[in-house]
């Protein structure tokens, strides 16, 4: 489990998910969480965060979507690559370093706020480290058959206490304490 020093934020890996456990579709197709993102938002998980770690494939996939909708801004934003381009993007801080490290140095950034992990590599790195304190997922009215899985087939068991669960409209938020 991650050090929470008074004032600090927590380490919560946040997404949205297919009712059969997907976080994107075939080809990292995410349009159909932007059919219920733009409609049914629960602003209280925005205004707690203050930066986001995601990987590389996550950051991409994300930058097709911000083309799309760009009023998302959940602070600094890391990303976590074995690869940083050549040439910096503004607004994007690139990490290759140690993962602890990496979650730290966004998790200061973020201004005693919470830092949001992106993407199932990144996040499932982070729980099997003991990095993370919430999951917060959103479950959307949709059976997506294939694609990419909420985790990694490597996370192992990690328990999770259940904290809360909203209903938006068609979307179900589920929130869930790391247990130690």
């Amino acid at each position: 489990m991650s050090n929470m020093d008074a004032g600090t934020g927590k380490v919560v890996v946040n997404r949205s998910m297919s009712l059969d456990g997907f976080i994107a579709g075939p080809g990292n197709a995410m349009d159909w969480v932007m059919t219920y993102a733009t409609e049914y938002e629960f602003s209280e998980v925005m205004a707690a965060t203050g930066a986001m770690l995601a990987g590389r494939v996550t950051h991409e996939v994300g930058k097709q979507m911000s083309g799309e909708h760009a009023d998302y801004d959940g602070g600094p934003l890391f990303v976590l690559t074995h690869r940083p381009p050549a040439e910096p993007e503004e607004g994007v801080t690139y990490l290759s370093g140690d993962l602890a490290e990496a979650v730290a140095t966004a998790r200061a950034a973020a201004g005693g706020k919470n830092l949001e992990i992106l993407g199932a590599d990144v996040a499932s790195q982070c729980l099997r480290q003991g990095l993370v304190d919430e999951v917060l997922v959103y479950v959307l009215p949709i059976l997506l058959g294939d694609g990419v899985r909420f985790s990694t087939s490597d996370i192992g068991r990690i328990e999770l206490e259940p904290l809360e669960n909203k209903q938006s409209g068609p979307v179900t938020l589920l929130r869930f304490r790391v247990k130690t």
